[in-house]
């Protein structure tokens, strides 16, 4: 562990003074759901897992840590793709399950309070109960904790239109590594009052800071919806029309780009047919608003954008059954690429207009390394996850060209650019990558204002930020 204590009887006896004995874990077995989470085929064991339920209980195990210089790594519900939940140096795994009180739903003020072990999906739907609407939609968002979408800054599809979880942070109660705990911004739609610490926290990925409550701005739900599923022969027709589709003045509020391999790949896994399988391209498109008239010349003008530009045919889900078969299997397909082999996910975004060119680069950088990439994504922001799949590769020659594919890929994104996480985050698998997209003088001002909060380095270490040499 290095620079780091382990953990010793006496930690864990006052432990469990501080959360209560059934909340502090210490056998195997019980650690076991905590040693990984969604990123691929990596596994930490931490020394212990603690479930507070208070933001005293936060402070006070911070504090105990801090004190004798043990790591922390929080966490929310183990869904992230990019290794920021894992204890890479043992210690103790914070887990915020606990923690899941809607503690108001302020409709005068269109705000909701609530702790960040909430789980975003139960949150909604609390909120659709009474007529409200929050946007924000990871793929993961039946079991991911919106404490978790702080850390990660999480988008989803509907990013196009409604933008990620920073557009609705306005306030938040959070625990520094030393125990003191602060609060930020409140239910104010303006404020300058001095640095903005809540946007800050707001994926820094559990590094600065434990945020335990949540302000967040709620919307009225769309009354109305029309979902749209478009094939192409053609990849690059289908990411070109997209533009088009924006420069005609329509802000569609979900738009996902699949590309052939994805669609039977998902066909192949769960034996079901999709419609339009055999196209280069999807287009997967949603609309929605208060006016049906209005959604329905949307749709029409839509139509006729995307037929102009090369597609075969529009299918329009006319009814709440088709759109949720739509809208299943676009979630599944990520399921089923990451099945075939292992594989490494890359988060790349660019401007929406430099689609194209990225799409080309994609296979171009397949077919120059002869290997297999399989892409979908959130097109509509410029978001395509680029899954490089294994396959029948060589151990050897994967490890060895791995890196090598994925520095040449982010190389050609921020040439185009952009960056080399759009929602994923940087984490533990991505953090040596990150000098492709950041200034020396970025990092430098990222990691002096890491000193600031977390002087030990007790926080979610070995995250975000490179090694340096």
């Amino acid at each position: 562990m290095g620079r780091y204590n382990q953990i010793n009887g006496k930690i864990i006896s006052e432990l469990k003074k501080i959360i209560g004995q059934g909340f502090v874990l210490t056998d195997k077995f019980d650690l076991e759901p905590y040693s990984h989470d969604e990123t691929e085929d990596l596994s930490f064991y931490p020394e212990v897992v603690v479930k507070p339920q208070t933001t005293k209980q936060v402070s006070e195990v911070l504090k105990l840590c801090n004190d004798n210089l043990i790591p922390v790594t929080p966490r929310g519900g183990g869904t992230g793709l990019s290794g920021g939940a894992l204890a890479v140096y043992g210690g103790v795994v914070l887990s915020l399950e606990r923690m899941n009180r809607i503690i108001e739903i302020d409709v005068d003020n269109m705000m909701a309070t609530i702790e960040a072990g909430v789980i975003t999906c139960v949150f909604q739907e609390e909120l659709e109960k009474v007529g409200l609407f929050y946007p924000v939609d990871p793929a993961s968002r039946d079991s991911c904790l919106m404490g978790g979408n702080i850390a990660e800054n999480s988008g989803g599809p509907r990013a196009v239109k409604y933008g990620v979880t920073k557009d609705y942070v306005y306030g938040l109660t959070a625990v520094l590594p030393d125990g003191r705990i602060f609060s930020s911004g409140g239910k104010l739609l303006k404020n300058v009052s001095g640095y903005n610490l809540t946007q800050l926290l707001v994926g820094s990925e559990g590094t600065l800071a434990v945020v335990t409550e949540i302000i967040v701005k709620i919307l009225p739900q769309p009354e109305y919806r029309q979902t749209m599923l478009v094939p192409f022969d053609s990849l690059g027709d289908a990411v070109k029309t997209l533009t088009k589709i924006f420069t005609a003045r329509i802000i569609p509020s979900a738009t996902e780009f699949i590309e052939k391999s994805a669609i039977k790949t998902a066909e192949d896994k769960h034996q079901k047919k999709f419609p339009y399988s055999d196209s280069e391209a999807l287009l997967l498109i949603e609309i929605d608003g208060s006016y049906s008239d209005i959604l329905e010349k949307q749709a029409e003008k839509i139509g006729e954008i995307c037929l102009k530009g090369g597609a075969v045919d529009v299918f329009i889900a006319d009814n709440p059954e088709k759109q949720a078969f739509l809208w299943e299997m676009r979630k599944i397909i990520g399921e089923a690429v990451k099945d075939i082999a292992p594989y490494k996910e890359e988060d790349t975004v660019v401007p929406r207009s430099n689609l194209p060119a990225l799409v080309e680069k994609i296979k171009e950088i397949s077919h120059k390394y002869n290997i297999t990439t399989i892409s979908y994504g959130h097109a509509g922001d410029g978001n395509i996850h680029c899954n490089i799949i294994k396959k029948d590769i060589s151990e050897e020659r994967w490890q060895n060209e791995l890196p090598r594919v994925i520095t040449e890929l982010f190389t050609e994104v921020v040439k185009l650019g952009g960056t080399i996480s759009g929602e994923h985050g940087i984490g533990w698998v991505q953090k040596r990558y990150l000098p492709l997209a950041l200034s020396k003088t970025e990092l430098e001002l990222m990691r002096k204002i890491k000193q600031v909060f977390d002087p030990n380095d007790i926080l979610n270490p070995g995250k975000l930020l490179p090694e340096v040499n």
